[in-house]
């Protein structure tokens, strides 16, 4: 039974993975103990699950059939032996979060630092990514991103206020080629732009105007998942780039960069935690939800300065 049981898990992981080497990562395993064990899984059912390359790896019909029948009954029995769980006096167990990149603010502020020293039996299993995927299919239990990207189907958490993005520009650059006025205007200037991941469109710049928003494709000089380098590139005055205010602050005080456009630049709501509503939350979840939600009382009740 508790063979079973394991042969389809590791099955459910290799179907949402698709991927030997990235099931046997979830897993703990080797990626040749995943094809020992789809192997094996195979001969006991009497047919091909997944057709498999060196390259590549699909489910056949018959795997297909297996893993929409078997993925809800795992999550059952997650649940379940979640529930049991949440009567210890401790949660444990690995979270696995998917955060976008730009949440500097989550990643490297005083929430997971806080997390995981009041959790100790709490495992953290974060992958940073900007690629927009489903998190339940790809096997994590919530996400970070901007508000207004998620799916009406999730639960959302706000992890922090508004955030705002800025136009900003090196003054040797300003001194070569002027202002734009208007972002109508960036079609004559320098940009250097951004993308998520490498089959992504450029970033369209974002903009209100008159409470109407609009986006603007720009010419990207430069092109680029890497912020640091768009900032590195921006202060030693090669173009114009568009990054978020609370980021940018040092660079405009120092007098590094300076902001253009800021009355088309309004602000939007920031970054949540969001995970799926149909799903009981596991005890690691629940555990990290209450603690952003302390956290955020402890910040409203006690402001900075």
């Amino acid at each position: 039974m508790i063979d079973d049981l394991n042969a389809m898990v590791t099955f459910v992981a290799l179907a949402e993975t698709k991927s030997f080497r990235r099931a046997g990562d979830r897993l703990g395993v080797t990626a040749s103990a995943v094809s020992h064990t789809l192997r094996r899984l195979e001969e006991r059912l009497g047919v091909v699950l997944a057709h498999r390359t060196s390259r590549s790896m699909h489910l056949t019909e018959a795997g297909e059939l297996l893993y929409a029948s078997v993925r809800p009954a795992l999550e059952e029995v997650r649940a379940a032996a979640a529930a049991v769980g949440a009567l210890g006096s401790e949660p444990r167990g690995t979270l696995r979060l998917h955060v976008a990149g730009a949440a500097e603010s989550f990643l490297s502020g005083p929430v997971l630092d806080g997390f995981v020293a009041a959790h100790p039996h709490v495992r953290l299993d974060v992958f940073v990514s900007d690629e927009a995927l489903d998190i339940v299919g790809s096997g994590y239990d919530a996400g970070v991103r901007l508000g207004e990207v998620i799916d009406v189907d999730m639960i959302a958490v706000p992890l922090a206020g508004d955030e705002r993005l800025l136009v900003v520009g090196a003054p040797s650059y300003f001194a070569r080629h002027g202002r734009p006025m208007h972002p109508r205007d960036l079609a004559r200037h320098e940009c250097l732009n951004w993308r998520p991941t490498a089959d992504a469109p450029a970033y369209r710049w974002e903009f209100t105007e008159d409470g109407r928003d609009f986006s603007v494709a720009v010419p990207s000089r430069v092109l680029t998942n890497h912020v640091p380098l768009l900032l590195r590139l921006t202060r030693a005055g090669r173009g114009l780039t568009v990054y978020f205010e609370r980021e940018l602050r040092g660079d405009i005080e120092r007098g590094d960069l300076e902001v253009v456009l800021e009355e088309y630049s309004t602000p939007f709501p920031g970054f949540f935690l969001y995970y799926p509503g149909r799903r009981q939350a596991s005890p690691p979840l629940r555990a990290l939800i209450d603690y952003i939600l302390g956290w955020r009382r402890s910040v409203r009740d006690n402001p900075p300065g």
